[in-house]
Protein backbone atom coordinates (compact mmCIF):
# COMPACT_ATOMS: atom_id res chain seq x y z
CA UNK A 1 0.00 0.00 0.00
CA UNK A 2 1.18 3.57 -0.61
CA UNK A 3 0.02 5.78 2.78
CA UNK A 4 0.27 9.30 3.19
CA UNK A 5 1.13 10.23 7.04
CA UNK A 6 0.67 13.58 8.75
CA UNK A 7 2.64 13.76 11.99
CA UNK A 8 5.17 11.12 11.03
CA UNK A 9 7.66 12.79 13.42
CA UNK A 10 5.90 12.00 16.68
CA UNK A 11 5.91 9.02 19.03
CA UNK A 12 3.01 7.19 17.00
CA UNK A 13 4.26 8.43 13.72
CA UNK A 14 7.34 7.47 13.89
CA UNK A 15 6.80 3.53 15.01
CA UNK A 16 3.85 3.15 12.20
CA UNK A 17 6.40 4.63 9.47
CA UNK A 18 8.62 2.27 10.80
CA UNK A 19 6.12 -1.04 11.11
CA UNK A 20 4.48 0.06 7.88
CA UNK A 21 8.25 0.47 6.25
CA UNK A 22 9.12 -3.04 7.69
CA UNK A 23 6.47 -5.17 5.62
CA UNK A 24 6.59 -3.01 2.49
CA UNK A 25 4.67 -0.84 2.44
CA UNK A 26 5.19 2.80 1.02
CA UNK A 27 5.38 6.00 2.99
CA UNK A 28 4.33 9.52 2.37
CA UNK A 29 5.22 11.74 4.67
CA UNK A 30 3.54 15.59 5.14
CA UNK A 31 6.24 17.88 5.72
CA UNK A 32 5.55 21.62 6.82
CA UNK A 33 8.94 22.61 5.39
CA UNK A 34 9.92 22.83 1.94
CA UNK A 35 10.68 18.73 0.88
CA UNK A 36 14.05 17.17 1.28
CA UNK A 37 13.19 13.77 0.10
CA UNK A 38 11.03 12.05 -2.36
CA UNK A 39 9.10 10.39 0.44
CA UNK A 40 7.94 14.40 1.76
CA UNK A 41 4.67 15.96 0.57
CA UNK A 42 4.69 19.89 1.78
CA UNK A 43 1.36 21.25 3.53
CA UNK A 44 0.38 24.23 5.76
CA UNK A 45 -2.37 22.89 8.38
CA UNK A 46 -2.06 26.60 9.65
CA UNK A 47 -3.52 27.62 5.91
CA UNK A 48 -5.44 24.76 5.17
CA UNK A 49 -3.44 24.02 2.14
CA UNK A 50 -1.59 20.64 1.02
CA UNK A 51 -0.06 19.42 -2.00
CA UNK A 52 -2.66 17.34 -2.94
CA UNK A 53 -1.03 16.41 -5.72
CA UNK A 54 1.71 14.28 -3.41
CA UNK A 55 -1.59 12.31 -2.44
CA UNK A 56 -2.39 11.08 -5.67
CA UNK A 57 -2.29 7.45 -5.94
CA UNK A 58 -2.69 6.92 -1.71
CA UNK A 59 -4.14 4.04 -0.89
CA UNK A 60 -4.89 5.40 2.87
CA UNK A 61 -3.89 8.31 4.85
CA UNK A 62 -3.37 8.67 8.52
CA UNK A 63 -3.38 12.10 10.10
CA UNK A 64 -1.76 12.34 13.40
CA UNK A 65 -0.65 16.20 13.70
CA UNK A 66 -1.73 18.27 16.20
CA UNK A 67 -0.21 20.06 19.15
CA UNK A 68 0.75 18.26 22.44
CA UNK A 69 -2.57 18.46 24.97
CA UNK A 70 -0.17 17.98 28.01
CA UNK A 71 2.77 20.23 26.44
CA UNK A 72 1.71 23.74 27.95
CA UNK A 73 -0.38 24.95 30.72
CA UNK A 74 -3.84 25.24 28.73
CA UNK A 75 -3.79 29.62 28.42
CA UNK A 76 -6.24 30.88 26.41
CA UNK A 77 -3.80 31.54 23.46
CA UNK A 78 -3.10 27.58 23.97
CA UNK A 79 -6.28 26.62 23.94
CA UNK A 80 -6.83 27.80 20.48
CA UNK A 81 -3.25 26.50 19.42
CA UNK A 82 -4.87 23.38 20.12
CA UNK A 83 -8.24 23.59 18.44
CA UNK A 84 -6.19 25.27 15.18
CA UNK A 85 -3.97 22.64 15.23
CA UNK A 86 -6.66 20.20 14.78
CA UNK A 87 -9.63 21.34 13.25
CA UNK A 88 -7.32 23.58 10.42
CA UNK A 89 -5.08 20.89 9.64
CA UNK A 90 -7.73 18.04 9.48
CA UNK A 91 -10.67 20.33 7.48
CA UNK A 92 -6.56 20.50 4.95
CA UNK A 93 -6.27 16.92 5.16
CA UNK A 94 -9.80 15.80 4.53
CA UNK A 95 -10.79 18.86 1.60
CA UNK A 96 -7.04 17.51 0.26
CA UNK A 97 -8.25 13.85 0.30
CA UNK A 98 -12.19 15.22 -1.76
CA UNK A 99 -10.22 16.91 -3.97
CA UNK A 100 -8.68 13.94 -5.72
CA UNK A 101 -9.80 12.30 -8.77
CA UNK A 102 -9.34 8.97 -7.30
CA UNK A 103 -9.53 9.48 -3.46
CA UNK A 104 -7.55 7.27 -1.11
CA UNK A 105 -9.66 4.47 0.23
CA UNK A 106 -9.79 5.11 3.75
CA UNK A 107 -9.17 8.08 6.11
CA UNK A 108 -8.07 7.58 9.89
CA UNK A 109 -8.22 10.59 11.95
CA UNK A 110 -6.37 10.94 15.02
CA UNK A 111 -9.01 11.90 18.33
CA UNK A 112 -9.11 10.85 21.83
CA UNK A 113 -10.89 9.62 24.49
CA UNK A 114 -11.67 12.91 26.09
CA UNK A 115 -14.33 12.71 23.63
CA UNK A 116 -16.44 11.25 26.12
CA UNK A 117 -15.68 13.61 29.02
CA UNK A 118 -15.41 12.35 33.01
CA UNK A 119 -17.15 9.31 32.87
CA UNK A 120 -16.63 8.90 36.46
CA UNK A 121 -17.14 4.96 36.76
CA UNK A 122 -18.97 4.32 34.12
CA UNK A 123 -17.83 1.84 31.29
CA UNK A 124 -18.51 3.92 27.69
CA UNK A 125 -17.74 2.34 24.22
CA UNK A 126 -18.05 4.00 20.52
CA UNK A 127 -21.91 4.43 21.05
CA UNK A 128 -21.54 6.93 24.34
CA UNK A 129 -22.58 10.55 23.35
CA UNK A 130 -20.15 13.49 23.70
CA UNK A 131 -19.00 14.55 27.01
CA UNK A 132 -18.53 17.86 28.70
CA UNK A 133 -15.68 20.48 29.00
CA UNK A 134 -12.89 21.66 26.35
CA UNK A 135 -11.64 18.38 25.53
CA UNK A 136 -14.95 16.91 24.97
CA UNK A 137 -15.57 19.85 22.64
CA UNK A 138 -12.34 19.65 20.79
CA UNK A 139 -12.89 16.87 20.38
CA UNK A 140 -15.98 17.15 18.37
CA UNK A 141 -14.63 19.67 16.25
CA UNK A 142 -12.02 17.54 15.51
CA UNK A 143 -14.11 14.39 13.91
CA UNK A 144 -16.06 16.93 12.36
CA UNK A 145 -13.68 18.53 10.04
CA UNK A 146 -13.37 15.33 8.55
CA UNK A 147 -16.55 16.36 6.65
CA UNK A 148 -14.96 16.89 3.42
CA UNK A 149 -13.44 13.31 3.12
CA UNK A 150 -17.08 11.40 4.45
CA UNK A 151 -18.56 13.70 1.11
CA UNK A 152 -16.40 12.67 -1.28
CA UNK A 153 -17.35 8.48 0.21
CA UNK A 154 -13.97 8.09 1.78
CA UNK A 155 -14.49 5.54 5.13
CA UNK A 156 -13.27 7.55 7.76
CA UNK A 157 -12.57 6.06 11.19
CA UNK A 158 -11.67 8.48 14.43
CA UNK A 159 -9.29 6.98 15.93
CA UNK A 160 -9.92 7.70 19.95
CA UNK A 161 -6.60 7.15 21.81
CA UNK A 162 -6.37 6.84 25.15
CA UNK A 163 -3.02 7.28 27.23
CA UNK A 164 -0.28 5.75 25.11
CA UNK A 165 2.50 3.47 27.23
CA UNK A 166 5.63 4.59 26.23
CA UNK A 167 9.16 5.22 27.93
CA UNK A 168 10.12 7.29 24.94
CA UNK A 169 7.42 9.86 24.41
CA UNK A 170 3.85 11.14 25.30
CA UNK A 171 2.18 11.25 28.78
CA UNK A 172 3.58 8.06 29.99
CA UNK A 173 7.12 9.07 28.54
CA UNK A 174 7.02 12.08 31.76
CA UNK A 175 5.98 9.43 34.29
CA UNK A 176 8.73 7.03 33.61
CA UNK A 177 11.48 9.19 35.23
CA UNK A 178 9.74 10.29 38.12
CA UNK A 179 8.65 6.61 39.30
CA UNK A 180 12.62 5.47 38.51
CA UNK A 181 14.01 8.21 40.93
CA UNK A 182 10.81 7.83 43.55
CA UNK A 183 9.01 10.70 42.96
CA UNK A 184 6.06 8.86 41.33
CA UNK A 185 2.57 8.43 43.60
CA UNK A 186 -1.22 8.58 43.06
CA UNK A 187 -2.73 11.96 41.85
CA UNK A 188 -5.50 12.74 43.35
CA UNK A 189 -7.86 10.41 44.72
CA UNK A 190 -6.35 7.66 42.93
CA UNK A 191 -9.54 6.64 42.02
CA UNK A 192 -10.06 8.15 38.17
CA UNK A 193 -9.77 5.58 35.41
CA UNK A 194 -6.83 5.74 32.80
CA UNK A 195 -7.62 4.46 29.37
CA UNK A 196 -3.87 3.43 28.73
CA UNK A 197 -2.97 1.58 25.31
CA UNK A 198 0.53 -0.11 24.63
CA UNK A 199 2.67 1.39 21.88
CA UNK A 200 3.25 -1.67 20.30
CA UNK A 201 -1.10 -2.33 20.56
CA UNK A 202 -1.55 1.21 19.30
CA UNK A 203 0.19 0.60 16.00
CA UNK A 204 -1.43 -2.80 15.62
CA UNK A 205 -4.79 -1.36 16.01
CA UNK A 206 -3.92 1.75 13.22
CA UNK A 207 -2.77 -0.90 11.06
CA UNK A 208 -6.21 -3.63 11.34
CA UNK A 209 -8.15 -0.22 10.85
CA UNK A 210 -6.68 0.45 7.95
CA UNK A 211 -7.17 -3.35 6.52
CA UNK A 212 -10.19 -3.78 8.30
CA UNK A 213 -13.39 -2.32 5.47
CA UNK A 214 -16.42 -2.44 8.51
CA UNK A 215 -14.96 -0.17 10.46
CA UNK A 216 -16.29 3.09 9.79
CA UNK A 217 -16.68 6.50 12.58
CA UNK A 218 -15.36 6.10 16.01
CA UNK A 219 -13.07 3.39 17.11
CA UNK A 220 -12.02 3.27 21.22
CA UNK A 221 -7.75 2.67 20.78
CA UNK A 222 -7.45 1.49 24.27
CA UNK A 223 -6.81 -1.71 26.11
CA UNK A 224 -9.77 -4.00 27.40
CA UNK A 225 -9.69 -2.94 30.88
CA UNK A 226 -8.77 0.56 31.48
CA UNK A 227 -7.51 0.86 35.45
CA UNK A 228 -7.42 3.20 38.01
CA UNK A 229 -4.68 5.93 38.84
CA UNK A 230 -4.12 3.77 41.57
CA UNK A 231 -3.37 0.99 40.10
CA UNK A 232 -1.24 2.60 37.50
CA UNK A 233 0.87 3.66 40.41
CA UNK A 234 0.95 0.35 42.42
CA UNK A 235 2.01 -0.93 38.85
CA UNK A 236 4.73 1.04 38.38
CA UNK A 237 6.54 0.71 41.86
CA UNK A 238 6.21 -2.75 41.38
CA UNK A 239 7.49 -2.76 37.54
CA UNK A 240 10.13 -0.37 38.46
CA UNK A 241 11.60 -1.60 41.61
CA UNK A 242 10.45 1.68 43.03
CA UNK A 243 8.43 3.11 46.36
CA UNK A 244 5.20 4.99 45.57
CA UNK A 245 4.38 6.29 48.52
CA UNK A 246 4.15 9.82 47.45
CA UNK A 247 0.81 11.55 46.17
CA UNK A 248 -0.40 14.77 44.77
CA UNK A 249 -2.90 16.59 46.21
CA UNK A 250 -5.78 17.24 44.07
CA UNK A 251 -5.44 21.75 44.70
CA UNK A 252 -1.55 21.19 44.09
CA UNK A 253 -2.54 19.73 40.45
CA UNK A 254 -4.55 22.32 39.96
CA UNK A 255 -2.31 24.95 41.39
CA UNK A 256 0.63 23.51 39.19
CA UNK A 257 -1.65 22.60 35.91
CA UNK A 258 -4.49 24.82 35.75
CA UNK A 259 -7.55 23.48 33.87
CA UNK A 260 -5.26 20.78 32.53
CA UNK A 261 -5.36 19.50 35.58
CA UNK A 262 -9.01 17.97 35.13
CA UNK A 263 -7.17 15.80 31.89
CA UNK A 264 -5.02 14.18 35.10
CA UNK A 265 -8.15 14.22 37.39
CA UNK A 266 -10.97 13.25 35.24
CA UNK A 267 -11.61 9.82 34.97
CA UNK A 268 -12.73 8.10 31.69
CA UNK A 269 -13.20 4.45 31.40
CA UNK A 270 -13.29 3.70 28.09
CA UNK A 271 -13.35 0.29 26.44
CA UNK A 272 -12.26 -0.58 22.48
CA UNK A 273 -15.48 -2.74 21.74
CA UNK A 274 -15.65 -1.91 17.99
CA UNK A 275 -11.44 -3.10 17.91
CA UNK A 276 -12.57 -6.34 19.59
CA UNK A 277 -15.92 -7.26 17.83
CA UNK A 278 -13.93 -6.62 14.93
CA UNK A 279 -11.66 -9.50 15.44
CA UNK A 280 -8.36 -7.64 17.15
CA UNK A 281 -6.15 -8.82 19.27
CA UNK A 282 -4.24 -7.18 22.31
CA UNK A 283 -0.66 -8.35 22.58
CA UNK A 284 -0.19 -5.90 26.09
CA UNK A 285 -3.55 -6.13 26.87
CA UNK A 286 -2.40 -5.53 30.88
CA UNK A 287 -1.28 -2.31 32.23
CA UNK A 288 2.19 -4.83 33.93
CA UNK A 289 2.82 -6.11 30.63
CA UNK A 290 2.80 -2.37 28.87
CA UNK A 291 5.40 -1.38 30.68
CA UNK A 292 7.39 -3.79 30.03
CA UNK A 293 7.06 -3.72 26.84
CA UNK A 294 7.84 -0.23 26.48
CA UNK A 295 10.77 -0.29 29.11
CA UNK A 296 11.99 -3.69 26.33
CA UNK A 297 11.54 -1.05 23.56
CA UNK A 298 13.47 1.72 25.21
CA UNK A 299 16.61 -0.70 25.66
CA UNK A 300 16.64 -2.21 22.10
CA UNK A 301 16.20 1.13 21.02
CA UNK A 302 13.23 0.39 19.09
CA UNK A 303 10.94 3.73 20.03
Amino acid sequence: MRIAITGSSGLIGTALVRSLHADGHQVVRLVRRAPRAEDEVQWDPKRQWVDSQGLAGCDAVVHLAGAGIGDRRWTDAYKKELLDSRVLGTTAVAEAVASLDTPPRVLVSASAVGFYGDTGGRVVDESAPPGDGFLADLCQQWEEATAPAQEAGVRTVFARTGLVVSAEGGAWGRLFPLFRFGLGGRMGSGRQYWSFIALDDHIAALRHILATDELVGPVNLTAPEPITNREVTAAMGRVLGRPTLLSVPAPALRLALGELSSDVLGSVRAVPRRLLDSGFSFTHPEIEQALRAALAARAAGRH
